[in-house]
């Protein structure tokens, strides 16, 4: 079991006004410099002193050189590098280049296709907004993004609404105290609709435009509900109570499938991008693969795969957007290892030791990137290479274990939200410009347009 809910005091967030933005000062060395110490090793100190005493004779006595004397003088002065003007030196020279191709292979190689230029990753977040009253409870999910670029976080029992292209925040929902608090949010796929989980066991749909109350689903579960996710109108629910729930909420009687394999708290879902295979993690350490063509509303439907490899919670679960049957999985502090999965076959493909807690994962969208988000020690977030797994950066600034994450629509920034009660943005994938043309393409799921093959 991982550590779940830590309580914050009352005190820290009553001078505090949820989603406003912090102005710290950044601690750089590189800025506010205003002093230049000459490094001596770079000096060429006998040239410093020609320049101090003796070049000044011929300015002082120009009538004593002859128009030959002043031509050798130059070309002197050119032979021996003698036309410099600094005498000081603040850093030593680089070091001069050599060709490593010669010059009969040169064109042959200016004729091929350039190197790609590494691409900048910025180390710290490019902005911090206030979150009083997080929960900071590993199992629940209170961040998320959505499509129509607004994001929605949960604060205690409130759910608030960030608005990510002009910074407004308005208020969607404070539930009552019998209700909350809020154990989950997630946006519909039109980014106009959020579902809103809570901790009496009822789940709200929300009309985002209107503020408005559409309804609310009840007798899905006998507790919580820590995890949702949507497959176009179908809204899958997971509780405390180990059950997963496929709910139609165009219907009056919105539970249509129901996936009993977890005996504990439900705290990962994922579909993938096909809608045909849903990704369960739990506190019971398992991690179960679902085949939609195989769910029933009549008797709990059985998994297609379930996997045991983790030692803690599972939470972190994400899809590959680049090959439809991959998906990354990460375990609590008592596993603390980010594994991959051929859900097709249940086999796993590698396993890396990450050394810490990992809460959530996102994969980049354009390129073949993985980021992870960490507890204890550091509270970071690492970005991995695929299928490499070379930590490309780690991304640090959170005091306290980050435990949500939510990706842009254009797939470049990223938001993570902590137990330090700050919700930070990163751009740790890329411009928006530079993102649409490295975008790579999807490999299609073999056979993805059948549902069983027999």
């Amino acid at each position: 079991m991982d550590a779940g809910s830590v309580s914050s005091s009352a005190t820290k967030s009553q001078s505090r006004c949820p989603l406003q933005e912090q102005f710290l000062q950044r601690k750089n060395s590189r800025e506010n410099l205003d002093r230049f110490i000459p490094n001596r090793s770079a000096m060429d100190f006998d040239y410093a002193h020609y320049m101090l005493n003796e070049a000044k004779k011929g300015k002082e006595n120009p009538m004593a050189s002859s128009p030959s004397k002043e031509a050798y003088r130059k070309h002197l002065a050119e032979s021996f590098n003698m036309n410099r003007t600094r005498i000081l030196a603040f850093k030593n020279k680089p070091p001069t280049p050599m060709d490593a191709i010669p010059s009969d292979c040169s064109t042959s190689v200016q004729q091929s296709k350039p190197a790609k230029a590494r691409r900048y990753i910025p180390q710290t977040s490019e902005r911090t907004l206030d979150a009083p009253d997080l929960v900071d409870d590993y199992y629940l999910n209170l961040l998320d993004w959505g499509s129509s670029n607004v994001l929605a976080i949960a604060l205690g029992s409130t759910v608030y609404l960030w608005d990510a292209t002009d910074g407004n925040t308005s208020e969607l929902v404070t539930v009552e105290d019998e209700a909350g608090p809020v154990t989950s949010v997630k946006w519909a796929p039109d980014g106009h609709h959020i579902s809103v989980g809570l901790n009496n066991s009822d789940v709200q749909l929300w009309d985002s435009t209107s503020n408005r109350l559409l309804r609310t689903l009840k007798g899905c579960h006998q507790s919580r509900v820590g995890a949702l996710d949507w497959n176009n109108h179908i809204l899958t629910t997971g509780g405390m109570d180990g059950q997963i729930v496929n709910n139609d909420v165009r219907i009056r009687s919105h539970i249509v499938d129901t996936y009993s394999g977890h005996h504990q708290e439900v705290c990962g879902l994922k579909w993938s991008a096909s809608g045909q295979q849903l990704a369960s993690g739990g506190n019971d350490n398992l991690l179960h693969i679902w085949d939609r063509s195989t769910a029933s509303s009549n008797s709990p439907t059985q998994w297609l795969h379930r996997l045991e490899d983790h030692t803690a919670a599972v939470k972190a679960l994400a899809w590959c957007p680049f090959q439809g049957n991959l998906l990354a999985s990460g375990g609590g502090g008592g596993d603390k290892c980010i594994k991959f999965w051929n859900t097709h076959t249940g086999a796993c493909l590698n396993s890396v030791d990450t050394g810490s807690q990992v809460c959530a994962l996102l994969w980049n969208k354009n390129e073949r990137e993985l980021l992870s988000s960490h507890g204890f020690t550091q509270n970071q977030l690492t970005l991995w290479k695929y299928p490499s797994m070379v930590k490309m950066a780690e991304l640090t600034g959170h005091t306290s274990r980050v435990l949500f994450m939510a990706q842009s629509p254009d797939g470049c920034t990223v938001a993570s939200a902590a137990g330090d009660e700050t919700l930070r943005f990163w751009n740790v994938f890329g411009s928006p410009e530079v993102a649409a043309k490295a975008a790579p393409k999807a490999a299609p799921e073999p056979f993805a347009h059948l549902n069983r093959i027999r």
